[in-house]
């Protein structure tokens, strides 16, 4: 009996997506629900499970190919033993499967079969190659690169070819850039800037960081305090909390906190729901939650939908100041940058302090100067003073 696997049902924002994986080759065993391919959408990457168990008798559409929901990709024999071997299966089958290479540990990792060719051209061991793709398998990039640093290594400097390589965008990199190039076309962006003494903060964090993991088994970092800022601020100026819809200006009475991550296919922006709610430690771990997602690409479709304001942290990558661009439809975004040592004055005298320079983008249709300024200004105030947190002031 043979079973067909489909592409699974896209939510409704989602039209088609790209096979970039399959985990199986045609012969192989495979239990229900074990995953066997992934495609990747414009938004997040869809794992394809096994709907019964059996053997992949069948491969239809290869790595690289254009799906659309439900679209027949495979097939599996309920019945077949795993004795099936590729090489049994058609030519065109064949081109398709994944090869197994050993690695220099000893270990298995996947080669594409464009990569495996490449290396064979140039009598590379793909097993020394490292692999960038999923599960470390080695793509045609890395045998590029490979091919590149040998010639670094074998030609002088003054011989060197200047090489290039094309490599098409994905589909989110793709999306990125066209939510970025929309939002500086349809918003009358503006940004304002002002700066925080972080030492506060940091001897809150410094005196109970050590406690408060072991209390809550996750670690106290100053992105929590800058949504609990944020949201405390939020809920004074509505204005940065809303949403232009047509020539209706929608006023959300929730507050969905996306916080920008950096993944392996570019920049995501998992939401915090109702983030007031939240406490420190709930912070705190949602982040590490959808960091670690975002790094295995497992976030969901659920998880970067929506939001009513968002936060970037360009100070991890050690950026000093910068205009954040806002994440449509939404109406700011606060970025925050790295924290130097910087003189400062205080009761008329000169002394030194952790300061961070923050950014607000606004859409000027909405947001007046007046609120931009004083949102910042209360953020500031909060985090200067930690206390007001706690008191509501």
């Amino acid at each position: 009996m043979t079973t067909d696997v489909k592409v699974p049902a896209f939510p409704e924002s989602v039209t088609d997506g790209t096979i970039v994986a399959w985990h199986k080759k045609v012969g192989d065993a495979v239990e229900v629900e074990e995953v066997i391919a992934d495609v990747e959408t414009d938004k997040v990457v869809f794992e394809i499970p096994a709907p019964v168990s059996g053997v992949i008798t069948e491969i239809i559409e290869t790595e690289g190919t254009v799906v659309n929901a439900l679209q027949l990709i495979a097939k599996i024999d309920e019945t077949a033993t795993a004795a099936v071997q590729p090489e049994s299966a058609p030519a065109v089958i064949e081109a398709k499967e994944q090869v197994i290479q050993p690695t220099a540990e000893g270990k298995t990792a996947g080669i594409n079969p464009a990569a495996k060719k490449l290396a064979q051209e140039h009598k590379l061991d793909a097993g020394n190659i490292q692999g960038s793709g999923k599960q470390g398998r080695v793509l045609k990039e890395d045998v590029q690169a490979a091919l590149s640093q040998k010639s670094a290594a074998d030609v002088p400097h003054s011989l060197m070819e200047r090489i290039e390589k094309r490599v098409p965008m994905t589909r989110l990199r793709l999306r990125i850039a066209e939510r970025l190039v929309e939002a500086q076309h349809t918003a009358a962006m503006l940004t304002t800037f002002n700066e925080i003494n972080m030492k506060p903060v940091m001897d809150v964090r410094a005196k109970y960081k050590d406690q408060f993991e072991k209390t809550h088994d996750t670690k106290l970092g100053f992105m929590s305090f800058f949504v609990k800022a944020a949201t405390e601020a939020l809920k004074r100026f509505p204005e940065i909390n809303a949403s232009i819809d047509g020539d209706d200006v929608v006023y959300h009475g929730f507050f969905d906190v996306g916080i920008a991550v950096s993944s392996p296919r570019g920049l995501v922006v998992p939401v915090l729901r109702d983030a007031d709610q939240m406490s420190l430690a709930d912070i705190e771990a949602s982040i590490r939650e959808y960091g670690a997602k975002a790094k295995d690409n497992k976030l969901g479709i659920d998880d970067i939908t929506g939001g009513t304001f968002s936060i970037t942290n360009g100070g991890v990558f050690g950026s000093m100041l910068s205009t954040p661009i806002l994440n449509p439809p939404q109406s700011a975004i606060l970025g925050m940058h790295n924290i130097v040592e910087r003189p400062v004055a205080e009761n008329g005298q000169v002394v030194i302090r952790p300061v961070m320079y923050v950014a607000l983008t606004y859409d000027h249709r909405i947001v007046d100067g007046r609120e931009a300024v004083q949102f910042l200004v209360s953020i500031k105030d909060s985090l200067e003073d930690p206390v007001r947190l706690l008191l509501d002031l």
